[in-house]
């Protein structure tokens, strides 16, 4: 039985060098040029808005630098593919390689293994590492320089137990008080929870509003009417004692951003998925599962590129 040798041969390691060195260098200089445009972009709302050097620096920059790289890094391979590739062609390296019996997918070996090194590298970066930076970085971006893309769900519907489905007409949140004393308030409006057995109806519980309670993480309601059946027999209840109900579900459901699936890592994107889809919205999973597909095929996008970028120089 044959055995395979993994050992790397001088030209291995030559050329494996070459490569990461030339990457690490064209990574160093664009991450530095794509810095120098975002701060030209953003310098206006860092003299603005009331954000301190350590907001600028370490919650939106780092995140920044790490998110960036996560998005060019098949930009980069292939740059440096490009560029050191070239050098050698115009030394005659490549030449002498061949001329020396050296088959063109031998060549390609230590390209190939650079570049799953760097897909590697690349697959940590985007399911585990950006997401974690992004979270400070997107926070600044909400809280400072795009403060208008925050959407709210409006007329959504929840599964929130397999027995018990919610309805919510709107959702809204406004700060109440002055100063020290200014809190927000999160109101849903419009509340209808209805609980069944199979295709029958037992209760509805409806409401006008409902409002969060942050010490006690409940709802809290007013006013409010509750329907149960017996057959064809109804029954209304209406009560304005206040009621602190326990319903599976957070000012967090109704508020989103266009791109807060990049703020969470894959495990993150998985639990998220799950718990749509739990709650009758596998509509809304879709761009959680084009995110989580996506950064693994930019990883393996760095290999596609390394071949190309080995062919065209």
């Amino acid at each position: 039985m044959a055995v395979i040798n993994f050992k790397l041969k001088v030209l291995d390691k030559y050329l494996i060098r070459n490569y990461l060195s030339t990457f690490l260098f064209c990574l160093l200089i664009c991450t530095l040029i794509s810095l120098a445009f975002d701060f030209s972009d953003k310098v206006q709302a860092f003299i603005e808005k009331p954000c301190t050097l350590k907001n600028i620096v370490v919650d939106y920059y780092f995140g920044f630098i790490f998110n960036i790289t996560g998005l060019l890094l098949p930009i980069y391979t292939m740059i440096a593919v490009v560029f050191f590739t070239s050098r050698l062609a115009s030394n005659a390296e490549i030449l002498s390689i061949l001329n020396a019996g050296v088959s063109f997918p031998r060549l390609m070996k230590p390209y190939l293994m650079a570049g799953g090194l760097v897909a590697l590298f690349h697959l940590s970066l985007n399911h585990f590492i950006v997401p974690k930076f992004n979270k400070s970085r997107l926070w600044f971006e909400h809280t400072f320089v795009w403060t208008d893309q925050k959407n709210v769900k409006n007329s959504a519907h929840f599964l929130v137990a397999p027995d018990t489905k919610v309805f919510v007409k709107g959702y809204n949140e406004r700060e109440t008080g002055k100063d020290e004393e200014k809190k927000m308030e999160q109101k849903m409006t419009g509340l209808r929870i209805e609980q069944f057995t199979g295709n029958r109806i037992n209760s509805i519980l409806e409401a006008p509003e409902a409002v969060w309670q942050e010490d006690t993480k409940r709802w809290r309601l007013a006013n409010y009417n509750v329907h149960t059946f017996d057959g064809l027999r109804e029954r209304i209840i209406q009560s304005t004692a206040p009621l602190d109900t326990a319903i599976n579900l957070n000012p967090g459901d109704f508020v989103f951003f266009q791109n807060q699936n990049q703020e969470m890592t894959t495990p993150e994107l998985r639990n998220a998925i799950e718990r749509d889809r739990s709650r009758g919205l596998s509509s809304s999973t879709r761009s959680y599962e084009i995110e989580m597909h996506r950064r693994t095929a930019d990883a393996f996008t760095n290999i596609i590129l390394t071949i190309i970028g080995l062919a065209v120089a």
